[in-house]
């Protein structure tokens, strides 16, 4: 059967999940920080507004010089043009699911919840910090870690002062969380 005649899903947002990007575990929500949420509704605009129509005219322009099989502007701008729709539909479907969290919000500031800067302590005296964001803000060189994390999983709702058990791939590991900061109301 034709892929034409095969009816598409419109309730998975990871239909179209682009490559490196983390699926949603089931059932879960998509917590987002409103900037978060911002920076995918700037990115969404600029394709709808800015690349889409760029291209749209380039591929336009190439399809009236005649042959299109050798045409290497039609074909490079219908093969991208199918890259900017896939990441509208991404980030519309993403967008649509996104309950924001705004982490200076948050009330109890003594535990880990979304959006915490967490300081901890290995077993060999190093000291990581990371901040707990949504899977569409994940940003390893920032030290952003997603809320589903195995990291942030075990990190949640703990104390300063608490030793939590996080499984590594070469085995358990005990950390023990040094400090919890949450970002300032209006920051």
């Amino acid at each position: 059967m034709s892929k034409a005649f095969t009816k598409e899903s419109d309730n998975d947002a990871d239909d179209d999940l682009p490559e490196g990007a983390q699926p949603l575990p089931k059932g879960a929500k998509n917590y987002i920080t409103p900037q978060g949420f911002q920076r995918l509704q700037d990115e969404l605009r600029n394709l709808l507004r800015v690349e889409r129509p760029k291209v749209v005219e380039v591929v336009s322009w190439a399809a009236g010089n005649g042959d299109r099989s050798e045409n290497g502007d039609y074909i490079y701008g219908k093969k991208r043009l199918r890259e900017i729709d896939r990441r509208i539909r991404f980030l519309t479907k993403r967008l649509e699911i996104a309950q924001v969290v705004d982490p200076a919000e948050q009330k109890t500031r003594d535990r880990v919840f979304f959006g915490a800067t967490v300081t901890y302590a290995r077993e060999d005296g190093a000291e990581n910090t990371i901040t707990i964001v949504g899977v569409d803000e994940v940003d390893i060189d920032r030290n952003q870690v997603s809320w589903v994390s195995p990291i942030a999983r075990a990190l949640l709702k703990a104390q300063e002062g608490d030793l939590v058990d996080l499984r590594t791939p070469a085995g358990p590991e005990q950390i023990e969380v040094i400090a919890i900061r949450y970002p300032e109301t209006g920051a």
